[in-house]
């Protein structure tokens, strides 16, 4: 199983490499955006989830060609589950690329990644029966590959590009996120989604190192669309759907606050004031309210609180399966 090391460290170094390299080309193509919560609200390169998905790729088909040319080493994966994985999630990246492009209305990005699953779909991944807390197990029969598949990956995906836009936070939580269903995928043996996961981690770690405080390039939507279809797609492929709910708790409770003010496009930022963004209306989103609760908060304790709350429910969802 050394070759597993292989697959993230893959992914890693072609993320840190190329990224770089796409940086100054997103710049002198004009796609950039406002660093809003920066006093002089600096133009930045975005879009640079393009070096965390040519990352991404590599690492898996590394290990598809493994398989292919040394099958010894992991045997027995079945690689329809793995292709239709890596579909799903570059379906979802040109969902985002035509998102940064040309700012689709909210409805239809919340639409468009229920097609993105058709490949998994058509594989039927995953399994009808899922085990929810205090219920156990429920079989869906037919109406789990056929709606909640979909809708798995559609929100998945919306909720990771919601909480967005602070330098680090979505590399950050994505990389926590990903690293903890990694532990769990391995404690379960469902080595197509470890596979999937570890690509992802390489890649996201890779990332930060240019996008964390101050940020020399943004995610873009095609990066945080990308990460919601890998855990999506990763706990559907490996049966371990409650626990990928769990990890998506604090994304759901900036979801719900946003619905409740109607998916607000602007004013979402803080206002600097003595190096602590603040929150001085009404909170209309979780990055809001923890600059209100704080008092006023640095960018950097912000990304770092919210990395830290998603650390902590990977670890309730580890412990779960440790107790099982």
């Amino acid at each position: 199983m050394y070759a597993l090391i292989l697959v993230p460290l893959v992914s890693f170094i072609l993320t840190f490499l190329s990224t770089p390299w796409i940086i100054p080309k997103l710049g002198r193509a004009g796609l950039t955006g406002r660093d809003m919560n920066k006093r002089d609200r600096p133009e930045i390169p975005e879009m640079g989830g393009f070096g965390i998905v040519f990352g991404l790729s590599s690492g898996i088909l590394l290990a598809v060609a493994f398989v292919t040319f040394f099958d010894s080493i992991f045997s027995g994966l079945e690689l329809r589950f793995i292709f239709a994985a890596l579909s799903t999630i570059l379906l979802m990246s040109l969902i985002g690329i035509f998102d940064d492009l040309f700012a689709m209305h909210q409805a239809v990005k919340a639409t468009l990644p229920l097609f993105a699953a058709l490949p998994l779909v058509a594989v039927e991944a995953g399994s009808s029966t899922m085990t929810i807390p205090f219920i156990g197990g429920v079989d869906f029969g037919i109406f789990y590959i056929l709606l909640l598949v979909p809708m798995g990956v559609a929100g998945a995906s919306n909720v990771t590009n919601m909480l967005a836009g602070f330098n680090g936070l979505e590399a950050g939580m994505g990389f926590v996120a990903c690293a903890s269903l990694s532990f769990i995928a391995f404690s379960l043996g469902e080595f197509e989604a470890l596979i999937i996961l570890l690509a992802m981690c390489g890649s996201l770690l890779a990332f930060l190192f240019y996008n964390r405080y101050p940020a020399r390039v943004f995610i873009g939507d095609m990066g945080t669309l990308s990460i919601g279809a890998v855990i999506a797609s990763a706990v559907i492929i490996g049966d371990f759907e409650s626990l990928g709910i769990i990890l998506i708790i604090p994304y759901a409770f900036d979801f719900f606050i946003k619905v409740r003010n109607r998916f607000p496009s602007k004013n979402w930022w803080g206002v600097l004031e003595r190096g602590k963004l603040t929150c001085s209306g009404r909170p209309i989103s979780l990055c809001q309210w923890i600059m209100k609760l704080t008092g006023g908060i640095s960018e950097e304790g912000l990304v770092l609180l919210l990395v830290f709350v998603e650390a902590v429910f990977g670890v309730i969802a580890i412990c779960v399966v440790l107790m099982r």
